[in-house]
């Protein structure tokens, strides 16, 4: 809350996710990790999953604790050390982590926070002592840090940014599909990776489904974050603030209709209202570019096929949600075309310790979380017997 303007109450939730993702590799870890046998021609083959060392993670503030543990969990439970370069604005965070392991009983320098410049990064990377490297941040950062890790051969995990869609049918429970996109894109004040940031509504459903989304949306509460009721903090950071307020007026002078909010308010702090805007030009910065704030875009479609279009159509892969009375017809539509590494139906997008995390096109590659999660950063060992 101090330090990125997180409400307490959803400080206490992402603290709670942390604990159980240490509990849940606490519980897993072990099988996840046991030697796999092979019936070749062999007297005996098997594989054998063994740790790779020191693991460089280069984490961001919006989720300063869980992303970090959604990374240390499986990685130290594989046998990994970490060193942590977080973002400078959640030092705080990034200590307190580093005290909560080393009090968990891990030995000494098991894990550790480096406090040092974006500009240091590079050289760490490069470090001979650093096995591979996990990076949860901007596109920007990922291609810089995987130029740097594969000039060095170097395995990289990327979880990058991300432009979700969310379809709206008309076959849809509206007051619950209204519920689902407002905490999907409001949560955190807008500012995660896997937030609803386009809303494709169909057309017969579209004005029942606006009205009901903007009587949810002005009931939220901006304010301080360590005041009881807040929904919505200030965002992290000025310049956060600015390029969103850029991209809304950007958009704004494209065509698009700001129906709530849309401007900086006056007085301390780096509070952005709750903005709902609507959009005809797919081609805008609020369609094309990543959303990071309290700024929510909704969009008529015709029907599934021109949501899939404008849905499909970023550069982005991370996550996507889809709401309809027939959930056998959202998941195909899910499994079969949204392009996207976690494809949701009739509620919002986010992250589960027994799930694999992760995302396709700009958006990364790899996967945390789960059996895969702890499989990332293993030497995958043949052993062959004859």
């Amino acid at each position: 809350a101090r330090e990125m303007g997180k409400p307490l109450p959803q400080g206490v939730a992402e603290i709670e996710k942390s604990a159980w993702v240490c509990e849940y590799y606490a519980e897993n870890g072990e099988n996840f990790l046991q030697p796999e046998h092979v019936i070749t021609d062999a007297a005996k083959s098997f594989i054998a999953y063994q740790p790779l060392g020191t693991i460089l993670a280069i984490m961001p503030w919006n989720f300063p604790f869980w992303q970090v543990f959604r990374f240390a969990a499986p990685a130290l439970m594989a046998g990994n050390c970490g060193i942590l370069k977080h973002s400078p604005n959640v030092t705080g965070c990034a200590l307190e982590i580093e005290k909560l392991i080393l009090e968990a009983g891990f030995p000494a320098n098991v894990f550790s926070t480096v406090i040092v410049e974006v500009t240091d990064v590079e050289a760490m990377i490069r470090n001979e002592r650093i096995a591979a490297v996990t990076l949860t941040g901007s596109t920007r950062a990922g291609r810089s840090v995987a130029t740097i890790a594969g000039s060095e051969i170097k395995k990289c995990v990327l979880e990058l940014g991300g432009s979700d869609p969310y379809i709206v049918t008309d076959t849809a429970d509206i007051e619950s599909a209204a519920k689902a996109c407002i905490t999907g894109r409001f949560l955190n004040a807008g500012q995660s990776c896997i937030a609803a940031k386009r809303l494709l509504v169909f057309e017969k459903v579209y004005e029942e489904f606006k009205a009901e989304f903007l009587k949810l949306a002005y009931d939220l509460k901006v304010g301080d974050p360590l005041e009881e009721g807040t929904f919505i903090g200030p965002m992290a950071r000025e310049d956060l603030r600015e390029a969103l307020h850029t991209q809304v007026n950007d958009s704004v002078a494209q065509g698009a209709k700001p129906l709530i909010g849309g401007y900086i308010p006056d007085g301390p702090g780096f509070f952005y209202p709750v903005t709902v805007i609507e959009e005809s030009d797919e081609t805008s910065p609020v369609c094309t570019e990543e959303i990071f704030g309290p700024v929510a875009v909704l969009v008529k479609v015709r029907d599934m096929q021109h949501a899939l279009e404008i849905a499909n159509s970023t550069r982005y892969g991370l996550g996507a949600a889809v709401f309809t009375g027939d959930s056998s017809y959202g998941e195909s539509v899910a499994l079969n075309e949204l392009e996207a590494g976690s494809c949701f139906v009739n509620t919002f997008v986010k992250s589960d310790p027994r799930l694999p995390f992760g995302g396709i096109k700009t958006s990364g590659f790899g996967r945390e979380l789960s059996l895969q999660g702890i499989r990332e950063f293993v030497n995958v060992k043949t052993i062959y017997v004859a």
